[in-house]
């Protein structure tokens, strides 16, 4: 399997931008030994490429509190400026949008109906993932090219409700047989099918608080056409031991030599006390006293003794170890929510089933076993409680989520928990991400407009999104 991947991983290096060349007809410029057009699958593989990038960064830590800077502690402490989100456009949906809508399709490659299918999904996780980070952004004027250079600013409410329907679409659309070059399940089309009704139920997650009764009915449906069983099913970023598709953090910790994030106070003292066998993997103890010890988020006063404090595990740096984007435990804990919600039967005894069933999946997912999860469970603040069942899922689904910063963020801008994030220098964890400083110059009526009509002028860290109420 791993030298399969390492083959289409050098497939995707040799001939992927090609597909945005200028053509030349002069046969002077043709070179016979590398491809001159990716065909479709090829294109869904290269956008697949990015998926690391939506986590693989520090400071999708830092907008969850996961890791604080060691040596440049006030990089730590959020973005003043805009953030871009045209690498995720130009890169990956670009690929997509070629997919659906100028690429040849060949059987050859498996059902054409399955290879739209599966380019539609990854285009609603990548168009989720921007909406939840900037808020409105331009959806369907996008992806156009020449057509367009400064495409419209679709409401957030809109684009979920256009990417509810592209994953209803591609679930429908999806048959008997598998894809091609598919780096993520080996072409495995049931597990493509599963991954975007987990994302469709997820996203219906995010409408508990701005519209409960659409989320609820988006749930249900996301729930009805299966979602994914096991953590065999999980949406994972495989990087390969080798230089050209390492982990980020191997290049960072092994080949820099950089002790420059440790696990933070609020991580640490969530799973200290409590035993819990995720610390082992997350983390490695304090060198100065064999115990974990977590470092204050955003620590201004002065630089830290590295050997005090507990650094990221080698499970997390190591040169292959995968991203864990989408997962089985994530869909359980959606489940109890939802259970307590109302938004299905069975109520407490429901909830309780899912989110003990969910806490044993991700120390499965983290640990390779479910050996300690009998003992987690009795822990006070971790055993189940209706009284605060929404604040357990919340804080529990918020620590299974490590190193998938992003995610983790915009659940606690849902829920609020955990609570006690905390706010060096008074600096607020960011409820969004701030445009690109190049938008207010390049598109700048539609960005005005968007601006104006979300956040009244003023595009910073502390607008609210549509959802976040």
């Amino acid at each position: 399997m791993k030298m399969r991947m390492k083959k289409i991983y050098a497939v995707l290096l040799s001939c992927f931008m090609l597909a945005s060349c200028d053509k030349f007809d002069d046969d002077i410029n043709i070179n016979p030994n590398q491809p001159s057009k990716a065909t479709a699958t090829q294109l869904i593989a290269n956008s697949a490429l990015s998926l690391s990038s939506l986590s693989a960064s520090p400071a999708a830590q830092f907008h969850a509190q996961y890791l604080s800077e060691t040596q440049y502690p006030g990089a730590s402490l959020y973005p003043d400026g805009g953030t871009s989100f045209y690498w995720i456009y130009q890169g990956p949906l670009m690929n997509l949008e070629t997919v659906l809508t100028t690429a040849k399709l060949s059987t050859t490659e498996g059902p054409i109906s399955n290879q739209l299918a599966v380019a539609k999904i990854l285009k609603a996780y990548y168009f989720w993932h921007v909406t939840d980070r900037w808020g409105d952004v331009p959806y369907s004027e996008a992806l156009q090219g020449v057509e367009n250079f400064t495409p419209k600013y679709d409401t957030q409410e809109s684009i979920y409700t256009s990417l509810f329907a592209l994953l209803e679409q591609a679930n429908s659309e999806i048959t008997a047989g598998n894809i091609s070059n598919d780096i993520i399940y080996n072409g495995d089309i049931n597990k493509w099918k599963r991954l975007g009704n987990t994302i469709r139920m997820l996203m219906a997650l995010r409408l508990s608080e701005v519209d409960p009764a659409k989320g609820a009915a988006e749930f249900n449906k996301a729930l009805e056409a299966g979602i994914m069983t096991s953590n065999a099913d999980n949406l994972v970023f495989r990087h390969l031991a080798d230089a050209n598709n390492q982990n980020y953090w191997y290049g960072q910790v092994s080949n820099q030599n950089r002790e420059w994030w440790a696990l933070t106070e609020t991580l640490v003292n969530k799973l200290k006390p409590v035993n819990d066998p995720r610390l082992q993997v997350y983390g490695t103890p304090a060198r100065t006293t064999g115990e974990y010890r977590g470092l204050p988020f955003g620590t201004m006063q002065g630089l830290p003794n590295v050997t005090n404090y507990s650094l990221m595990g080698p499970a997390i740096w190591k040169q292959d170890a995968h991203i864990q984007l989408v997962t089985y435990a994530q869909a359980l804990f959606a489940k109890a929510e939802a259970a307590k919600r109302g938004w299905i039967a069975g109520g407490d005894a429901e909830a309780q089933i899912n989110y003990n069933k969910a806490i044993e999946q991700s120390l499965l997912q983290w640990t390779g076993s479910t050996a300690g999860a009998s003992a987690l469970l009795s822990q006070e603040g971790v055993a189940y409680d209706p009284a605060n069942a929404i604040e357990q899922i919340a804080t529990q689904r918020w620590v299974h989520l490590y190193m998938h910063g992003y995610e983790a963020w915009a659940e606690w801008r849902r829920t609020g928990y955990p609570a006690n994030l905390v706010e060096p220098d008074g600096k607020a964890v960011p409820l969004r991400n701030s445009y690109p400083a190049t938008e207010a110059f390049n598109n700048t009526a539609n960005y005005n407009e968007a601006v104006q009509r979300q956040f009244g002028g003023q595009d910073n860290l502390y607008g609210r999104v549509w959802w976040d109420k």
